[in-house]
C-alpha cells in the first residue's frame, strides 16, 4: 500500500554542496497497516516458526552450548555485511589466544559484537528496557576496540553521516542531521514501550528496525545494532526465552531486496511489502536454526558413540571431546584448565580423537597446537561462505 513519503527532507549545506537529509515521520504510523489475509497468514506462520525456535532449548541437551556458537555465527555474518572477512574459525582462534594469527582487526570487530550482544541480554535480564541508554551502552562495547574505536563509541553522532557514495552530496541516502537524532530516537523509544497493547511485537520489531536504520544515529555500527535490536525486542517481550533469532544471513543473501524494501518504505510508505519480507525472513531463519540444532544433536550423538567404542581410553577421551562440544577450537592448555587432566592424558586423548576423524590439528605449530572440531564448525558455517 502506497502512502507517499514517510518523512520530510531538510536541505543542508555541507562542503559547499546542498544535501537533502531525510527526517522520518514520528511513530506510530499515521495511517494504519493494511494486513490482508495473505499477510496475516504469513505473520501467523512467523509466530509459529518462532515457537519452534523457542523449543530448541527443550530438544538440546545443553541449550547454552548452542547459544554460545549461534551467537558467534551471527556475529560473523553481521560483521560480514559491514565488510569484514573474519570466519567463525578465525573468531574462535582469536578468542582462544588473542593473537594476530588471524585477520586481527576483523576478528576483534566480531568479538566486540559477541560481547555487545551478551551485554544487551544481561541488561534485559536485569530488568533494563530496550532504550536509547541501552543502545548507547551496547554501541560502546561494539566499537570499543578496532577500526570503529575512533567513531564516538557510545554516543549519538554529532556530525552528518551518509549511506553509499563518497560524500553526502552523491550519497544514496542521507539520514537526519545530528541535531535531530536525539528527538528521533526519543520517539522510537516511546513507540517501543508505549504501544505494547496496540502494536504486536513482531510488527513492532519490523517497524522499529526500519526506523532505526533510517535515523542511523551513530557514526558507525548502525547496521549491526539495528539487527541486534530485532533479537533484543523479541527477547525482552518474551517471544523467545533465549535471543536465538538472527536475521543477518537472510539479509546478507537478499541484500539488494533488503535495501530496496527500506527505500520503498521511506519514499512510498509501503510498509506491508517490507513486513511481508520481514516475516519471510523470520520463518526461513527460525526453521534453519531448528535444522541446525537437530544436525548438531545428531553429530554429537554419533561422535559420542564412536568415542564410547574405544574401550579403556574412552572415558578420558569423552571428557576431552565434550570440551570441544562446548568450545570447538581449543589447545591443550585450555583443555587442562577445564578438566584438570594431566598433559599426557590430554595429548593421548587428542591423538585418539584425531584418529577417529573427529578432531583436526589446524595450527601447524610445534608447540601450543590448536585443534578444531571441524564437522561441528562446518554445520554452523553453512551460509557464511
Amino acid at each position: 500500500m502506497k502512502r507517499g513519503l514517510q518523512g520530510r527532507y531538510d536541505i543542508l549545506k555541507l562542503g559547499g554542496e546542498e544535501v537533502r537529509a531525510f527526517i522520518p515521520n514520528k511513530l506510530p504510523l499515521k495511517q494504519p497497516l493494511k494486513i490482508d489475509a495473505e499477510l496475516a497468514r504469513k505473520l501467523d506462520n512467523a509466530l509459529v516458526s518462532l515457537g519452534r525456535l523457542d523449543s530448541i532449548s527443550e530438544i538440546l541437551p545443553d541449550s547454552s552450548l548452542f547459544l554460545y556458537m549461534y551467537v558467534r555465527k551471527e556475529a560473523v555474518l553481521s560483521s560480514m555485511i559491514e565488510g569484514t572477512q573474519s570466519s567463525i574459525s578465525d573468531l574462535l582462534v582469536y578468542e582462544l589466544e588473542g593473537i594476530p594469527g588471524v585477520p586481527i582487526d576483523d576478528a576483534m570487530e566480531v568479538s566486540n559484537y559477541v560481547k555487545a550482544l551478551e551485554y544487551g541480554v544481561k541488561r534485559i535480564d536485569e530488568g533494563f528496557p530496550v532504550s536509547s541508554r541501552l543502545f548507547k551502552e551496547i554501541h560502546n562495547i561494539l566499537l570499543s576496540k578496532g577500526r570503529g574505536s575512533t567513531k564516538e563509541p557510545g554516543q549519538y553522532r554529532t556530525s552528518q553521516n551518509w549511506i553509499g557514495g563518497t560524500r553526502p552530496g552523491n550519497a544514496v541516502f542521507v539520514p537526519p542531521p545530528p541535531n535531530m537524532v536525539e528527538s528521533c530516537m526519543g520517539n522510537l523509544e516511546t513507540f517501543i514501550h508505549d504501544m505494547k497493547s496496540v502494536t504486536p511485537v513482531l510488527l513492532k520489531a519490523a517497524i522499529s528496525h526500519v526506523q532505526f536504520e533510517t535515523i542511523h544515529p551513530f557514526l558507525d555500527g548502525n547496521g549491526r545494532l539495528g539487527r541486534l535490536l530485532i533479537s533484543l525486542l523479541l527477547y525482552e517481550n518474551k517471544v523467545l526465552q533465549k535471543p536465538l533469532l538472527y536475521l543477518s544471513l537472510y539479509f546478507k543473501i537478499h541484500r539488494q531486496a533488503y535495501y530496496e524494501y527500506l527505500t520503498n518504505v521511506r519514499i512510498n510508505g509501503d510498509w506491508e511489502k517490507w513486513i511481508d519480507f520481514f516475516a519471510e525472513a523470520v520463518i526461513h531463519t527460525s526453521n534453519q536454526a531448528v535444522n541446525t540444532a537437530k544436525n548438531l544433536i545428531a553429530l554429537i550423538n554419533d561422535h559420542e558413540a564412536k568415542v564410547n567404542s574405544m574401550g579403556r581410553a574412552s572415558s578420558t577421551a569423552l571428557v576431552v571431546y565434550r570440551c570441544f562440544v562446548k568450545q570447538p577450537v581449543l589447545n591443550a592448555n585450555a583443555i587442562q584448565t577445564q578438566t584438570s587432566l594431566s598433559a599426557a592424558t590430554i595429548h593421548s586423548s587428542l591423538e585418539n580423537l584425531i584418529k577417529l576423524g573427529i578432531l583436526e590439528e589446524v595450527s601447524q605449530k610445534k608447540r601450543n597446537k590448536i585443534f578444531a572440531y571441524k564437522e561441528y564448525i562446518n554445520i554452523l558455517n553453512e551460509g557464511t561462505e
